[in-house]
């Protein structure tokens, strides 16, 4: 049986909008999603800002009630059980908020031991354990305070785990963490999964996503647009290669001729500082590299390369469709 069991969970709200007269439209966050996740798999949830990916995790660890479906996690339905669930799950999230910085890393998992109610002979073990695995042996007694970024985001995995839950949420938990200390995260998930936690994993980070995840729900506009394994999306939605020519100028009065060319699938521009990328994919075998930076002769060109479509690409189509 699944783990997390999603059918056709939807979240209204009313949203307040003017000064002096205001007006309340309904706003629909998520609107009729369905997913499974399997004991022990790493799912990821990618989508863009709003999409409704933080919403949706809200109702699944019971912060926010659904306002139509329904959701069951090792059994339990999300708005019966929430008691029962809330026990069984520990919920980690990007950013500072939800540590005490003047405590030590030692004296903020003590904290929570108490209230996460884990019994006073286990904490000292318990405590300990987490702190090898996050990767904290050693600092464990500095302040919070002094800590980089992504020791913080390790001790707040740490804090998610000290109850020992079968279901691990984390909403973006690299998000502003520079690549090395991303790069241990990762390491820290990867060893969770390992141990037989499941995890269901939002992030704005494709490689971090491709890297980790076993399958990916795709949400769109409160919509799951696409489901499947990292290689699935990408065989499904992308072909051909991908052509990416760096220019400066404004491109946008190329693009046309650029979409009109034979064997051009796609055509998209990334701003890049100063720079603009254009990214062309186009069909297996087209030879139209000459013919696209004919088309892009006006401006000055940097970087010109092909490469193989990544999963990025694939996240890219799909929501730019839904």
């Amino acid at each position: 049986m699944p783990v997390i069991e999603v059918e056709n969970l939807q979240r209204r709200y009313r949203a307040r909008t003017g000064i002096r007269r205001r007006a309340a439209p309904e706003v629909e966050a998520v609107r009729g999603i369905n997913f499974e996740v399997e004991r022990g798999e790493l799912f990821g949830l990618l989508g863009p800002n709003g999409a409704g990916k933080t919403t949706t995790i809200k109702m699944l660890i019971t912060l926010l009630l659904p306002s139509g479906g329904s959701a069951r996690i090792l059994g339990y339905d999300l708005v019966r059980d929430a008691q029962e669930i809330r026990k069984r799950v520990g919920y980690v999230f990007g950013g500072d908020r939800g540590l005490y910085e003047r405590l030590s890393a030692l004296d903020n998992l003590r904290y929570f031991s108490e209230l996460y109610s884990v019994p006073a002979r286990e904490q000292k073990k318990r405590i300990a354990e987490l702190i090898e695995l996050v990767g904290l042996t050693g600092r464990e007694g500095e302040r919070v305070e002094g800590y980089s970024r992504g020791m913080r985001q390790r001790l707040h995995i740490a804090r998610g785990l000290l109850h020992r839950p079968e279901v691990l949420f984390l909403d973006e938990p690299s998000i502003g963490i520079d690549p090395v200390g991303a790069r241990e995260l990762r390491l820290t998930v990867a060893r969770l999964v390992e141990q037989g936690t499941t995890v269901l994993l939002t992030t704005h980070y494709m490689f971090e996503a491709d890297e980790l995840c076993n399958r990916i729900a795709v949400i769109a506009d409160g919509r799951i647009v696409a489901q499947g394994t990292p290689s699935e999306l990408k065989k499904g939605v992308v072909s051909g290669r991908v052509v990416e020519i760096e220019v400066f100028g404004d491109a946008e009065a190329s693009l046309k001729g650029l979409r009109a060319l034979s064997g051009v699938i796609s055509v998209s521009v990334e701003e890049r500082g100063q720079a603009q990328l254009v990214v062309v994919r186009v069909d297996v075998g087209a030879e139209v590299t000459s013919a696209i930076l004919t088309h892009l002769g006006g401006l000055r060109l940097g970087r010109v390369a092909t490469r193989e479509p990544t999963l990025e690409d694939a996240y890219v189509e799909l929501v730019s469709g839904a």
